[in-house]
């Protein structure tokens, strides 16, 4: 191939020697695709590394602004590389040319060739190091601005109550409130992972699992039978002990079933907050 040059420029190769760079493009395939042809679609397992050489990609999310993908680019090159399912749709815009590669093959190129692989995978530390400076770039703006408007609520929020009250007054100010109170860092919501999981046991020993929680909330795995319930109690899972739980439902919808805490005495508080620490651990580099 010619496109040996064309691709040092990328943080996936940078590391990589003349002779690795020949012999990782030896194992790639080229692919072209019609304009409107779909890549890949948002929850599909990967399966191929794919660099886009010519024409362009659109990627689109849910609820996300659309990007546009020209060439030289790898297209979804940590999702290829670590098994994620993809969170994007991949749609060709043109007429559209790409270098792929089965992740089975390439995973079997790096055992053969330890130093190959080593160096690759340097790059792809190169590219989630950038991805992570520019995500916290953008979580440092969106973090002003939050801090910004609940400053700007609570201004408001003592200007109706240091008014002469209306027939709006109370209603404005309670809204202002529930805002305020759900803009708290305290309550924003993490993610258990895999390894370090949680679930609520039930009477019975049914097991719900914990997808989210807060230090005063908790989203289980959506469930007919708690939609039906206004209060539930139970026992949290957690890895290295257990709590028991209850409080009432604040929401139910088709993700999960929302469950607003009871509070808990202090050694539980202790060891919940502990484990929500270790989550919240994850969003940080230290």
């Amino acid at each position: 191939m010619n496109d040996q040059q064309d691709l040092r420029h990328l943080h996936l190769f940078r590391a990589l020697t003349d002779e690795q760079t020949e012999k990782l493009l030896a194992a790639f395939a080229e692919r072209r695709a019609k304009k409107g042809e779909v890549l890949f679609r948002e929850g599909d397992n990967p399966t191929h590394l794919r660099i886009l050489m010519d024409g362009e990609l659109e990627l689109s999310e849910e609820k996300e602004p659309k990007v546009i993908l020209r060439p030289i680019s790898p297209i979804g090159e940590l999702g290829s590389l670590t098994g994620l399912p993809r969170n994007t749709t991949a749609t060709a815009l043109t007429d559209v040319t790409t270098l792929e590669v089965e992740t089975f093959t390439l995973m079997r190129l790096f055992d053969q060739d330890k130093d190959l692989g080593l160096n690759f995978y340097r790059g792809l530390l190169e590219v989630v190091g950038d991805k992570v400076r520019r995500d916290r770039r953008r979580m440092d703006e969106m973090r002003g601005n939050l801090i910004k408007t609940q400053k700007a609520m609570k201004a408001a929020r003592e200007i109706i109550l240091s008014s002469e009250e209306t027939a709006i007054s109370k209603p404005i100010c309670d809204a202002l409130e529930e805002l305020i109170e759900n803009n708290r860092r305290s309550h924003y919501r993490v993610t258990p992972v895999a390894g370090h999981t949680a679930a609520v046991r039930f009477e019975g020993g049914r097991l719900d699992a914990v997808v989210e929680l807060s230090d005063g909330y908790l989203k289980l795995a959506a469930d007919p039978e708690l939609a039906e319930k206004q209060e539930i109690s139970g026992v949290l899972v957690l890895p290295q002990r257990e709590i028991p739980v209850s409080g009432t439902i604040a929401r139910t919808n088709k993700d999960g079933v929302l469950l607003k805490l009871d509070l808990l005495i202090e050694e539980y508080q202790s060891a919940y907050l502990g484990y929500v620490t270790q989550l919240q651990l994850l969003d940080f580099v230290v």
